[in-house]
């Protein structure tokens, strides 16, 4: 029997759809593109990239050929996962960026090199059964004859322009008329499209070593930055083994560090210590208890997380059951705290998901990190730049601290949920370090209060921005937030089209007849869509 009922509690602009081969994303086109994909014969493999590619024209504001990406997936047998987040250039010692306080946040001195192409052609050759050039057929047509902006990207898109217009590159490729691309307008990028035709023909190689890699290492050396043509050359991904907790006979997956998955199954492994069902979903209690449950599982990964070669506790020991016990014993019900992190004993983002009626389930994301990324555009590419750098830390002898040729941490993560070893939900809730938090409030309500994936990614949502602050959504009852300040949390309340509180796609593999129940959440223009 299902985990969950059919209720559907929260004003909702979406019903799931249930299906035995779907695809859910942030943007109806690119879930379109995914479930082309799969109706000329390709599975959740082919869908997943199809759906990515075009994302890097759809939704520019959230990611680009530039990208950084990760992976999750249920191959049919087993749970796999892929890091293909870049590193820092090999110039990028601690003196390069001597006498700042911070690392850019934007700039050619934010960029690190970028994993999402090489993800492409990884899964694609591992995995996909369409021939790879055909992944690129939809985003090379949207980019090449134009698409109508949707209203959320349109918002976004003018928050980017006021902030970013005079990076370089940056207002050829994204302010055609000198201004933002408004909600209906069409927005071409032949350059882009020219790009990803290049990908597509090359297998990725013109990318990395070839004519694109050359143009991104020259407009580099033009603006002084570090990024090299080797720099480019030497990228490498890793297939790696998630890491997991059990709650409550489910089992959380993440990506483990770089990536702040790590901190979602923190707070879990905090929560299973209190008996949270017991507390009414939505009340003051509730939230209260896994707001402080998130806090020390961040006050822990912004302590510890970084490239895993270089962190100084390993994932397993930050999950360890006894020390999460102790954390959980720092939890006062009647007051808002500000924790710091503990002593483990030493032993702008789009998420998509895929599924096919072969069993095979994909979670996937990829990000320029924030809006835009870098701001930078390499000239007559159409490729963003990320700004992953920004992840790194200045202070001296942290684990993250920025150094040559290292991964910086991430606040990207494809989530995946099982129960005794078989797969039961590849989920996703982009937003920055929303993430980590999407994560541990979709799960706690699925599996503390049964309610099914659409409900569980519609309920309004809180967020830890730093100390007591924690931003509320549009939608809480205002006697529940005026029953949290009066513990000493201050929450201020975002207007009804704030995206800062995620962006979720879930698809959940359902127990009869071998469909799915896909979920698309209303916080953004996306969809979810299957045969």
């Amino acid at each position: 029997m299902d985990m969950f009922d059919f209720q559907f509690p929260y004003p909702s602009q979406r019903m799931p759809v249930l299906a035995r081969n779907c695809v859910a994303t942030s943007q109806p086109l690119a879930a379109q593109a995914g479930l082309r994909m799969m109706l000329k014969g390709g599975n959740a493999v082919d869908a997943i990239l199809a759906s990515a590619i075009s994302l890097t024209v759809l939704e520019p504001t959230s990611n680009g050929i530039g990208s950084d990406a990760f992976c999750i997936m249920w191959d049919g047998k087993q749970l796999k996962g892929l890091n293909a987040s870049g590193r820092s250039p090999a110039a990028w010692t601690p003196d390069r960026f001597k006498g700042k306080s911070a690392m850019p946040a934007r700039g050619w001195d934010s960029v690190t090199v970028p994993g999402a192409v090489s993800a492409w052609v990884e899964m694609s050759a591992k995995y996909g059964k369409l021939p790879f050039a055909d992944l690129f057929e939809p985003a090379i047509k949207y980019a090449s004859d134009g698409y109508m902006v949707s209203p959320t990207i349109s918002r976004l898109w003018a928050g980017g322009v006021a902030e970013l217009s005079a990076q370089p590159g940056f207002a050829e490729a994204f302010m055609p008329h000198g201004r933002a691309v408004q909600a209906g307008e069409t927005f071409v990028a032949k350059a882009h499209a020219a790009t990803l035709q290049r990908i597509a023909e090359t297998k990725g190689e013109a990318f990395y070593r070839g004519d694109l890699a050359e143009k991104i290492a020259a407009f580099a050396k033009q603006h002084g930055a570090a990024l090299t043509l080797e720099d480019l050359a030497t990228h490498t991904l890793d297939w790696v083994e998630p890491v997991g907790i059990d709650y409550r006979g489910y089992t959380l997956h993440e990506i483990p560090p770089n990536g702040q998955g790590i901190a979602a199954l923190i707070a879990l492994g905090i929560l299973e210590n209190f008996d949270v069902a017991a507390l009414p979903i939505d009340s003051p209690d509730c939230m209260h208890l896994k707001i402080e449950a998130m806090k020390l599982a961040f006050a822990d990964i912004n302590e510890y997380v970084s490239d895993i070669s270089t962190m100084r506790v390993t994932p397993a020991q930050m999950l360890d059951k006894a020390y999460l016990k102790e954390r959980a014993k720092l939890i006062d019900m009647k007051k808002a705290g500000t924790p710091s992190f503990g002593t483990p004993s030493r032993g702008g983002t789009v998420y998509l998901t895929a599924a096919d009626e072969s069993g095979m389930m994909v979670s996937y994301i990829q990000s320029n990190y924030s809006g835009f990324g870098s701001g930078v555009v390499v000239p007559g590419t159409g490729i963003s730049l990320q700004n992953r750098g920004y992840g790194f830390s200045l202070k001296p002898g942290h684990a993250n601290v920025v150094a040559p040729k290292k991964r910086p941490f991430h606040t990207i993560i494809p989530g995946f949920l099982t129960k005794a070893g078989q797969p039961l939900m590849s989920f996703g809730v982009m937003g920055g370090s929303m993430q980590a938090q999407g994560h541990m409030q979709v799960v706690s309500r699925m599996v503390d209060y049964h309610q099914n994936p659409q409900a569980a990614s519609d309920a309004p949502r809180w967020r830890i921005d730093s100390g007591v602050t924690v931003g509320i959504e549009h939608g809480v009852p205002a006697a529940t937030i005026a029953a949290l300040q009066a513990r000493g949390h201050d929450m201020p309340q975002a207007d009804r089209w704030s995206t800062d509180f995620g962006r979720a796609q879930l698809i959940y593999k359902m127990e009869n007849d071998g469909g799915y129940f896909a979920a698309s959440e209303r916080r953004a223009d996306g969809q979810a869509v299957g045969y």
